[in-house]
């Protein structure tokens, strides 16, 4: 957006600008919050002078959302606010949209295993400072130390939901824009024994990305990830660690550290076709 009031916005002025619009704290600037922030940016784009009536700004909400709402449901995710009002030199929260989605939590799963370096279950600060040190290297952007604290500590306010100084599984999935949970497109009730079958290798296919036969590693975390999502909101990585055992316990029938298709199959009580 070509407007003299943001060419001076830096990632501090941003955080503050998101803290005060997305006042409920969900992560999303929506609804009544929307109206107020549009409201807020007529005024500030010289537009004082002018009958701000509803139409007019419900007109310029149309405008924008239809240029900057990507995934265009109603809501500006802070990468989208972003997009619109950071000055391009200081929008590193544009260097998280990706050209392919993070549609897979087994990518997702090996991103953090990698950060998470002293396998505490969190990100830490100093985690998410080499996390940010490696995106800029990957964009091929050199920037200031005080810079990388400075977006360090921002992302850590703006993430951190419950304030402990660290991030957890759910924080970094907002970072990321993780896609929805794959297996929320499943029926959990009673169907038959075919549409199991058929549901199961549409599973076991979508998190066996190395396509070798058997879950493992960052493969076994998406799968548990996404299983405990489907009845508990918000994970820590710790808890994904202690049910990750519990599922190697009882299907890792060889022992191997990985699971087998067939014992996934067994574990879930499937009695797999020859």
């Amino acid at each position: 957006m070509d407007s003299p009031f943001f060419d001076n916005l830096d990632a501090v002025g941003f955080l503050r600008i998101w803290q005060r619009f997305d006042a409920d704290d969900n992560g999303y600037i929506e609804g009544k919050e929307l109206d107020e922030f549009f409201l807020h940016l007529m005024k500030k784009l010289g537009t004082e002078g002018t009958d701000l009536t509803t139409t007019k700004v419900q007109k310029m909400k149309e405008r924008f959302m239809s240029a900057y709402d990507v995934t265009a449901d109603g809501k500006l995710q802070i990468q989208e606010l972003a997009n619109m009002i950071l000055p391009e030199d200081e929008n590193f929260l544009l260097l998280f949209r990706r050209e392919t989605p993070l549609d897979n939590s087994v990518d997702f799963m090996r991103i953090w295993r990698k950060y998470d370096a002293d396998s505490s279950g969190y990100i830490s600060a100093s985690e998410l400072r080499n996390f940010l040190r490696d995106l800029f290297l990957r964009h091929k952007k050199t920037i200031p130390e005080d810079k990388l604290d400075e977006y360090t500590d921002t992302m850590m306010k703006i993430f951190d939901k419950n304030k402990d100084g660290r991030l957890d599984l759910n924080d970094l999935a907002r970072i990321l824009s993780l896609d929805e949970n794959f297996l929320l497109q499943f029926k959990t009730d009673a169907c038959s024994l075919e549409e199991r079958r058929r549901d199961f290798e549409k599973i076991f296919s979508h998190y066996d990305v190395s396509k070798t036969g058997a879950l493992e590693g960052p493969e076994v975390d998406g799968f548990v990830k996404d299983m405990m999502e489907l009845v508990k909101s918000s994970i820590t990585g710790v808890d994904l660690d202690k049910f990750r055992e519990i599922l190697l316990h009882h299907c890792d029938v060889n022992q191997d550290g990985k699971i087998q298709k067939t014992e996934l199959a067994l574990c879930l009580g499937l009695k797999m076709t020859q």
